[in-house]
């Protein structure tokens, strides 16, 4: 059995949906009860923070996708997450955690981290999966108004491999459902690195409706994610990470989706026109 925590999420649906389509046995973890009834098959209520929901949704010899949101107590809940498999008998786990991922590191980078070493040092096989941003943050970070489509940031004239959140669920499909192999921590990335203005450049052909990026100064960005909702210390931080990320030193890409699914990664322009009823 394959064991899918936040089920509900990008990569866990896509994950069970591709599990339920080659006919493999799983079980969907999910914390809320309307997600019951719209994933179907073998479903589990449990809550990171209860350690008991947890242990009754883990099967001795079970393969494990740990999958969560950060927050306040997502390192605390994840590493006994981990110890709970332990206990179980897990015989896989494979993990998201983010590029970047570094002691001390700004946002989810260093809560990652903490819990990927956690992982490496428990005795469980393992893959940590380690991508970069997703391009279904698209979604909703591009607006349209006026009939043009906007989206901010600081990244300059940086370049990032994007990838589609489909690519993770499939590669995490693969590990899962054939035999376990060595530990490892793989990067995974988009086929390309555009630059932000050149993404804008793919949707516009794609869309046929104008798509324009403004790249802001770090404080001009915090100032608008502050607005937008966000707490300030993590606008100021996300902000920054914009910036960095900018430098280039996720410019390069990889070739780990092509590697263990056996096709490459699904393209920019092939996700916008998956999606393009996403934007009103």
């Amino acid at each position: 059995m394959i064991i899918v925590t936040g089920a509900s999420g990008q990569i866990g649906r896509a994950l069970v949906d591709r599990l339920d389509r080659q006919g493999v046995t799983r079980r969907a973890v999910v914390r809320q009860v309307r997600h019951l009834a719209d994933l179907g098959g073998d479903v589990a209520l449990a809550d990171f923070a209860d350690h008991r929901s947890i242990r009754a949704a883990l099967v001795p010899g079970a393969r494990l996708l740990l999958n969560g949101v950060p927050g306040p107590d997502f390192v605390h809940q994840q590493l006994s997450i981990i110890d709970l498999a332990a206990e179980a008998g897990v015989a896989q786990v494979v993990k998201i955690s983010v590029r970047g991922a570094a002691p001390g590191a700004p946002l989810a980078q260093g809560q990652h981290s903490e819990i990927d070493d956690h992982l490496r040092d428990s005795g469980l096989p393992h893959t940590i999966l380690q991508p970069v941003g997703f391009m279904q943050n698209l979604l909703t970070e591009v607006s349209f108004a006026d009939g043009e489509g906007r989206f901010y940031g600081s990244y300059g004239p940086g370049r990032v491999g994007y990838l589609d959140a489909r690519d993770i669920a499939d590669v995490a499909a693969a590990l899962l459902t054939r035999p376990v192999e060595a530990d490892a921590t793989l990067i995974l990335t988009g086929p390309e690195a555009p630059t932000h203005d050149e993404v804008a450049e793919t949707m516009t052909a794609v869309l046929g409706r104008p798509v324009r990026y403004l790249d802001l100064p770090v404080a001009a960005m915090a100032q608008r994610l502050r607005a937008a909702g966000l707490p300030p210390a993590f606008a100021d931080d996300l902000a920054t990470l914009m910036r960095d990320v900018g430098d280039g030193r996720w410019a390069d890409t990889t070739d780990t989706v092509q590697t263990i699914t056996g096709r490459p990664p699904r393209t920019l322009a092939t996700f916008v026109t998956d999606h393009a009823t996403s934007w009103p």
